[in-house]
């Protein structure tokens, strides 16, 4: 099964985000286990080393990065994906509609998300890390 991992789901771990940490934990522990297959978008590599800025110093966040890296693969898009999610209205977020075209783009079964209300319009279906484990 391979799967994208919303910036989200990262963060509630290196931040163990309560009430979110065991759950999303456990899916980046099915991703290292390789019992998935898990991605990360291209840009949100970028955006969590931003948003960790207040908490890790440049090199904890390379550290934490890397680590991730291990078991999660970087989804690409090309020019094509990117212009097409310029072009796409259904989605409020930009970043999100970027989401789903490496989704799409990485032939991802799903989208792992908290945040599914955000992706209702998404090619790929999102689901929930709590939902992710009730489908393993």
């Amino acid at each position: 099964m391979h799967v994208l991992i919303d910036t989200n789901v990262i963060l509630d771990v290196l931040e163990k985000r309560e009430p979110f940490y065991r759950a999303s934990n456990d899916v980046l522990s099915l991703c290292a286990s390789k019992k998935i297959h898990g991605f990360i978008a291209f840009h949100s590599v970028s955006n969590i080393f931003y948003i960790l800025r207040k908490r890790y110093s440049a090199e904890e966040r390379r550290h934490l990065l890397l680590g991730i890296l291990k078991f999660l693969q970087v989804a690409n898009v090309n020019h094509e994906n990117v212009q097409h999610a310029l072009e796409r209205d259904d989605f409020s977020d930009f970043e999100d509609c970027l989401q789903d075209e490496c989704a799409a783009q990485n032939h991802a079964e799903y989208i792992i998300t908290r945040n599914t209300n955000d992706f209702s319009t998404s090619n790929i279906p999102a689901i929930t890390p709590s939902d992710m484990l009730s489908r393993i």
